[in-house]
């Protein structure tokens, strides 16, 4: 295994962890009485916010432009699709 390979590895695992800090908080935050919409809303503005803060507006925005495709094509889909 090279090295490239072990960082990917590596941002693999980390992205995971993080991934289960937010279904944690998503679940502790409903299970205290918060909506899920109004959660999912929060979380995502303050994803937002984050991503401007450490990459800018306009990478940001190029990122957020290419969301509504990934979102038909069902990647963000773990359910019965509405």
């Amino acid at each position: 295994m090279t090295y490239p390979q072990i960082e990917d590895m590596a941002a693999a695992d980390e992205k995971r962890a993080a991934l289960t800090y937010v279904h944690e908080a998503f679940a502790e935050a409903v299970l205290s009485g918060v909506e899920a919409d109004c959660f999912a809303q929060a979380a995502l503005f303050t994803a937002f916010q984050e991503l401007v803060d450490t990459y800018g507006e306009e990478a940001v925005a190029q990122y957020a432009s290419r969301l509504p495709e990934r979102i038909r094509c069902g990647e963000f889909s773990c359910g019965l699709r509405q």
